[in-house]
């Protein structure tokens, strides 16, 4: 057993964030952090997505900038 088994996961800040679909995703990083990379993708070239880490999965989550329509901060 290692030393850092059984011991919790520091918390990461998730925010919540919802597309037009109406879908919800919890990514990884505070509403400031996660409104920059969409922002950064938005300006980017055409189809440029930005790239979050869902929360619970911990898998890459690719999202289309112009569809995300809410962010909320989330529990840790």
């Amino acid at each position: 057993m290692s030393s850092s088994e059984g011991q919790p996961r520091p918390a990461t800040p998730t925010t919540e964030m919802t597309v037009s679909t109406g879908d919800r995703y919890h990514v990884e990083g505070d509403p400031k952090d996660v409104e920059r990379i969409i922002v950064d993708a938005a300006r980017g070239s055409i189809m440029q997505l930005a790239w979050l880490i869902d929360a619970e999965t911990r898998d890459d989550l690719a999202v289309n900038p112009e569809s995300v329509v809410v962010l909320r901060a989330a529990g840790s």
